[in-house]
């Protein structure tokens, strides 16, 4: 029985009436109670005045900027490593501001003679391959702070002419600026955690029918006609 049928029949049985009637009746205290405690758990809420609408706007429009940031800066984050491994120096220089510092230990210095000295060093392996791990990021309005694990692969050649594979492991430590609101690196260190030399073990894909990365312009990321391929109709059916 919903609440206001039972107050109805409530009513009529302690006034004497018959529910329906015209005469005044009368609550019993329990009914009285009972009516109250629903009043309780289910309150009557005011609409929102518009202070509070406005609170609630800038709090979501200030959420949205937020996510919206963080996604610009991993976009940045992965944009880099495609820079790398596919010798795109003109994508690798444009994750940077022009006066952004990069200090490697190997490199200290500005963007330009960065992406210089990043292609001419990889440009000499076989292979590269660039990963991204766990990425933390500490906003501060136009300003961010990153922190980026990273595992990279190098498949080169020592000095004694031996294949090897060169694993090394790490963080990248960031500061970052939105300038008119575009988002790049404003500082960026690599520090290493550990690294492996082996010698080399994919002779698993030797005369593997497995497609293999490259570079650009010959990595397939590129050939979007021959992302439009669709299966040729099977005349067996």
């Amino acid at each position: 029985m919903i609440p206001a049928m039972a107050a109805r029949s409530a009513s009529s049985a302690a006034s004497g009436t018959r529910p329906g009637s015209c005469a005044p009746a009368r609550l019993s205290s329990a009914m009285v109670t009972l009516l109250l405690s629903i009043r309780v758990i289910y309150p009557i809420r005011p609409a929102p005045t518009m202070p509070q609408k406005n609170r609630r706007d800038a709090i979501r429009a200030t959420e949205l900027e937020a996510l919206t940031a963080n996604l610009a800066i991993r976009d940045l984050a992965a944009l880099y490593m495609r820079g790398l491994d596919r010798l795109d120096r003109d994508l690798l220089r444009a994750q940077f501001w022009d006066d952004a510092y990069l200090s490697y230990g190997i490199y200290e210095g500005g963007p330009d003679g960065f992406a210089d000295f990043c292609i001419d060093a990889l440009k000499t392996h076989e292979r590269n391959h660039h990963m991204l791990g766990q990425h933390l990021i500490e906003l501060s309005g136009d300003e961010a702070f990153g922190e980026v694990y990273y595992q990279a692969y190098h498949k080169l050649t020592n000095e004694a002419d031996e294949p090897r594979d060169l694993f090394i492991s790490g963080r990248y430590v960031d500061r970052l600026e939105k300038r008119g609101g575009v988002w790049k690196f404003a500082y960026r260190s690599e520090l290493v955690d550990w690294v492996r030399d082996d010698p080399c073990t994919d002779a698993f894909l030797d005369g593997s029918p497995m497609i293999l990365g490259a570079r650009k312009p010959a990595d397939p990321l590129y050939d979007r006609i021959a992302m439009t391929r669709t299966p040729e109709p099977d005349h067996d059916l």
